[in-house]
């Protein structure tokens, strides 16, 4: 990050927070009223100096957060992306904008956390504050580290202010865990057990997150620490015991605008659906739905889609009739539309042919009544569209908000770290790096994430492996951004397994999907090659002569961007060690 870049930002965080009009807890005052010498002077003033937090400063890693979670990892597929063919460079704007949010977001972190510390607001809700600006702190530390590998650390913006950023070294990437570590146990300090709203940041969402950080470090010095592996149970149970939040019933009702603030969700991006200021608003379905999806005219992602290998592990294949197809794992429908597939959460202000009140995906892409505004066929190349950071159209989003959503806006939250997350964190740290555990409260946080999203299964296992766990997290949180890093910590300490895997994946396109799927809606029947005589095309298959990604153990880390080296060439040096605990204080 340049330093022009973050003497703009600690600018722009001296107040924390932008214009909104929206009633809920992420209001936030007209800027123009106020500046730091007369602002945090009451609760009030210092929630609303916080709620910038929870969504701006990460809008340019929305999309980053995509390619690299889901793309790099092979559980998306994006066209001739880098992060699938793993040959991302520093000059890749993605890569440049992710850097760019994720520096900011500490920024604004320091920045707001200095105000706090001197406000004359009640003790109560400035430690509450406090506690918050840490949590997102040490977020973004968490994905500058498991992405750059070692960082910088920028403990206060003030002391950066004089250029001394452009000479910093980078953190051995030990150094960079320890001091997320310490921030969140002082963020822990800090906050209250019970979040002052739903959706904000509580004691064991912080302590959800810490469990999650334990975990990843475990393996860093090249085998699994069993003192690391002890922490992230412990806290992980604490959150799963104690914290009062349980898993929702149904499996997709997490991803529903109506349901932003649901229990579910430890650390979210809350959005709001409004243009002033830009960067407050989820831009996702943009990038991830088929053109023609919301009546802004602004979706472009029906060319990418859910990966290949993604439905091999959900146990689909989309050469086999759909009319046959049995979905036992209620998150494939979740994460992935398929031919045959109808939302009634989606488009609910419409009926198709057969007077079902809601979205059908094949209606959609052939009928031009139907779908005005829609593509005319099938685009996604894997056979497959997203579903999840989905809101639906304009009727959908007031339904659920009250509000209108807009062209390339709206409020749907994308949730960071969920209590789904934080069960299968207890179970594979109960395993101390055994490779399976018969523990009883391991295996029922196993069977209660599993049991929600396949209600057939009914008996608990007596033994969960490491591998159950492994495929279990991928099922769960497809699509959410988290993939890749799993990867990155298995990296860690069995780097041959992550590249065997990531280099077996089915990570190419199928041909001829869209003249299957048409044949298919307009005569009702399926048949690979009949469906091509009639579209004039070759038989649908799988893209076998594209060549696996060449995957090596740099390529789990990835490259800075050019520009930030740039501006400090020390980025390109050896890191340094540092004593974080007696170098920094909060």
């Amino acid at each position: 990050m340049k330093i022009k870049d973050i003497k703009y930002l600690a600018v722009v965080a001296a107040l924390g927070f932008g214009m909104s009009s929206c009633n809920d807890f992420l209001d936030r005052p007209a800027e123009d009223n106020y500046n730091a010498g007369n602002f945090y002077q009451t609760d009030e003033q210092c929630y609303q100096g916080v709620n910038y937090l929870y969504n701006s400063p990460w809008y340019d890693f929305q999309r980053g957060f995509i390619k690299v979670g889901e793309v790099l990892s092979g559980n998306m597929y994006w066209g001739s992306s880098p992060y699938l063919t793993f040959t991302i460079n520093g000059t890749d704007q993605d890569l440049v904008n992710m850097s760019y949010s994720l520096w900011a977001v500490i920024s604004h972190c320091s920045t707001v956390y200095n105000n706090l510390q001197a406000s004359p607001a009640s003790k109560e809700a400035r430690e509450a504050c406090m506690g918050e600006t840490l949590v997102f702190k040490a977020l973004a530390y968490f994905y500058l580290v498991r992405s750059f590998g070692d960082v910088p650390i920028i403990h206060n913006i003030s002391d950066e202010l004089n250029g001394a950023y452009n000479s910093k070294f980078k953190v051995k990437r030990a150094d960079v865990y320890e001091y997320i570590v310490m921030t969140l146990e002082k963020a822990m300090e800090l906050l209250p057990k019970a979040a002052s709203a739903p959706g904000r940041i509580d004691y064991y969402c912080a302590e959800g997150l810490l469990a999650k950080v334990y975990l990843t470090r475990a393996g860093l010095s090249g085998s699994l620490n069993t003192e690391d592996l002890k922490k992230s149970a412990t806290y992980a149970k604490d959150v799963i015991d104690n914290s009062g939040r349980k898993l929702l019933d149904n499996y997709s009702d997490i991803f529903r605008l109506a349901n932003n603030t649901n229990e579910e969700s430890l650390i979210a991006w809350r959005w709001q659906a409004g243009r002033d200021p830009w960067t407050q608003q989820n831009t996702l379905q943009s990038d991830l739905a088929p053109v023609g999806f919301d009546e802004w005219g602004d979706c472009w992602g029906g060319y990418g889609g859910p990966s290949v290998d993604l439905q091999d592990a959900f146990g689909i294949d989309i050469l086999e009739d759909p009319s046959s197809r049995t979905d036992v794992d209620t998150r494939r429908k979740a994460t992935m539309m398929l031919p045959g597939d109808k939302y009634e959460y989606f488009w609910q202000d419409k009926k198709d042919k057969d007077g079902f009140t809601g979205f059908n995906v094949l209606q959609f892409c052939y009928d031009g009544e139907y779908g005005k505004g829609g593509p005319g066929e099938w685009q996604s190349p894997t056979g497959a569209y997203n579903v999840k950071h989905l809101y639906g159209n304009n009727y959908d989003h007031v339904q659920a908000t009250g509000v209108a959503s807009g062209n390339m806006y709206s409020a749907l939250a994308t949730h960071i770290l969920r209590l789904a997350d934080v069960y299968l964190i207890y179970t594979e740290a109960m395993m101390g790096g055994t490779g399976s555990t018969s523990d009883a409260s391991a295996i029922d946080a196993y069977y209660q994430v599993r049991h929600r999203a396949i209600p057939t299964y009914y008996d608990k296992p007596s033994v969960v492996t490491w591998d159950d766990v492994w495929k279990e997290r991928r099922l769960e949180l497809a699509g959410e951004g988290d993939r890749w890093y799993d990867y990155v910590r298995l990296s860690y300490y069995n780097p041959q397994r992550a590249i065997r895997e990531l280099t077996s994946q089915r990570r190419n396109s199928y041909w001829n999907v869209n003249a299957l799927y048409k044949y298919y809606y307009e005569s009702g029947k399926w048949d690979i090659s009949e469906a091509a005589k009639k579209e004039n095309a070759g038989e649908a298959g799988y893209d076998t002569k594209t060549a696996a990604p060449n995957v090596t153990e740099k390529s789990f880390t990835l490259p800075f961007p050019s520009e930030d080296v740039v501006y400090n060439p020390n980025l390109l040096k050896d890191p340094v060690s540092c004593d974080v605990r007696q170098e920094y204080a909060y």
